[in-house]
């Protein structure tokens, strides 16, 4: 049975003065109402805080902490550059990877992203990997040869060991930020989309156990509607994420 997953991606938000009790406040409502309980929870913050989020979240269930991005290198004289073997060892367990603004204001290619994944990978880390296309592509009629491509050349080089380890994500480009949100319908047909094409690579049984998020302007109004569509498993939030009320809510929406 595949895992219900909802991610908060803090973005470049936050100073660690308004951070840590944003975190209280979710813990908190989490802790008082238990419901939500069974739902895996991650939270993505900026990565300065990783290992104190680590530490204040230690042992609680099903709640992880996660980074938004990693280098595809090792090691070395990357000036600015994060690796995956320093954010396992700060308590990440998961990282965002393909964000679409990581591919549209930082140019990342699906070979980087690739390279990305398997570093991931290596260092016991989940991935966390966006796919999702442009206003211009779902306009033309694209919208599935994109997510198609992207995943094809980012992720079907995987053996089925650490494919299982992978969490899609299917952001909508535009509907990142802009308050405009991918219908229950548009959602359902390109995540059932999604899970075709794993199942063709990789045999249904794995297909099944493949968590694919919804992130677009998910907020606490429309969550529900969008996880009771059979193939979406939780969502990647954004902005929501950053009010405790509205994201413990998504996190609640879950069907249980």
């Amino acid at each position: 049975m595949r895992k219900k997953i909802v991610a908060g991606n803090w973005k470049m938000n936050k100073t660690y003065s308004e951070a840590v009790p944003l975190l209280y406040e979710v813990k908190d409502l989490l802790w008082k109402s238990k419901k939500g309980e069974s739902v895996i929870k991650i939270i993505i913050p900026p990565s300065l805080y990783i290992h104190d989020f680590y530490e204040t979240t230690k042992g609680l269930k099903n709640i992880f902490i996660g980074a938004q991005n990693c280098s595809y290198e090792e090691s070395g004289a990357f000036t600015g550059e994060i690796s995956a073997s320093m954010i396992k060892s700060v308590g990440g367990s998961y990282v965002l990877i393909g964000h679409s603004e990581r591919r549209s204001y930082f140019k990342e290619t699906n070979e980087e992203l690739k390279r990305k994944t398997d570093i991931t990978l290596a260092h016991g880390l989940h991935p966390i990997f966006c796919v999702g296309e442009s206003k211009d592509k779902r306009e033309s009629g694209e919208h599935f040869k994109v997510v198609e491509s992207q995943i094809n050349e980012s992720l079907f080089h995987l053996q089925p060991g650490n494919f299982k380890k992978v969490v899609i994500a299917y952001e909508p480009v535009w509907a990142i930020g802009t308050g405009l949100t991918a219908t229950s319908t548009q959602a359902q047909e390109m995540h059932h989309h999604i899970r075709s094409l794993i199942e063709d690579k990789y045999g249904r049984i794995l297909a099944e156990e493949t968590s694919i998020l919804y992130g677009g302007s998910c907020n606490e109004k429309n969550a529900a509607e969008l996880f009771a569509c059979p193939d979406v498993d939780g969502g990647l939030i954004g902005g929501a994420s950053l009010k405790a009320k509205e994201f413990v809510e998504i996190i609640q929406a879950i069907p249980q």
